[in-house]
Formats: C-alpha cells, sequence, structure tokens
C-alpha cells in the first residue's frame, strides 16, 4: 500500500467527523497535502480542528517515514485534476489541458469535459469545437476553470442635473 492510500484510509474519518469530504492527498518530497471541500466552503475553523485532528493521527499512525510538511486546504476554485475520480467530478465542467510533449494535436486544450472513464476524458475544444480524447498518461496538467459571471452594474448615485 502506498504512502497515499494510507494517508487516505486514516484521514477519511476525520473528514467525516468534521463535515467535510476528502478531495484530494498527494505526497511530494517533503510536503503532504490533503485537499477537503464541502457545499458552502470549507471555512477555516473547519481546516483548524481537521488539521488538529489529522496531525495527531498521522503521529500515532506514522504512515509517512521521514520528515515532511502537513498542508490541508480547500481545493480552490480552479481544481487540479488529477485522478479518473476527479474527472468524473468535473463532468459538464470547463477544464484546462496541457498535453505531454510529442502528444500528437495542441498541446494546450480548453473546453467542456464530456466524458471521464478510467481509461481517459473527452473535451470539447473551445476553439475548434471537435471532440479531443486523450488518455491519462497523455495529460501532463489539467484543472476545472472558473468561469465569472458578468460584471455587476454599479447602483452608485446619479448626480443630480441643474
Amino acid at each position: 500500500m502506498s504512502v497515499v492510500d494510507r494517508v487516505h484510509a486514516l484521514v477519511v474519518p476525520l473528514c467525516l467527523d468534521a463535515g467535510v469530504e476528502l478531495f484530494d492527498v498527494e505526497h511530494n518530497g517533503g510536503v503532504l497535502r490533503i485537499s477537503v471541500e464541502r457545499d458552502g466552503g470549507v471555512d477555516m475553523e473547519a481546516i483548524r480542528s481537521l488539521t488538529k485532528a489529522v496531525s495527531r493521527a498521522l503521529d500515532e499512525a506514522d504512515p509517512i517515514p521521514g520528515r515532511y510538511t502537513l498542508e490541508i486546504s480547500s481545493p480552490g476554485l480552479e481544481r487540479r485534476l488529477r485522478t479518473p475520480a476527479h474527472f468524473a467530478w468535473a463532468l459538464d465542467k470547463m477544464i484546462r489541458i496541457k498535453t505531454r510533449p510529442h502528444v500528437e494535436g495542441d498541446r494546450r486544450v480548453q473546453g467542456t469535459l464530456q466524458d471521464a472513464d478510467d481509461q481517459g476524458i473527452a473535451v470539447v475544444d473551445d476553439e475548434s469545437g471537435a471532440l479531443r480524447r486523450l488518455r491519462y498518461d497523455e495529460i501532463d496538467k489539467a484543472r476545472t476553470v472558473f468561469e465569472w459571471g458578468p460584471t455587476p452594474k454599479s447602483k452608485s448615485p446619479r448626480k443630480a442635473t441643474s
């Protein structure tokens, strides 16, 4: 079992207790990143209490050899997509992809995610309107794209004219 799998199994019940859902666990070098979410967003109090609980559980179970820094946060508005589950969550959302070198076609693609399964994804390219299929091993980086709504109209008072 990998470090990420051991941490994932340890953290899921703690997230449920804290009223949040585990989005991702990532262990790169000396950093363990845990991303959590919940409807309406994750506030700092939830992050604080979960950090204490996770830190205590990691100290007791010791699933990671050596030293590391623990980071717990929300995945944010533009979420990194790494796993088939992340892509399945992002169906019908706008995403941006950078393919690995030597993958046929444009290296950067932005569009609506139409399909995601265990082998790869299908995205409708914004520029060409074409459906592009990619295997997960062809994707270097991917993330959701937050689409801002129209700018609200100003409600400033009008000057009186004489």
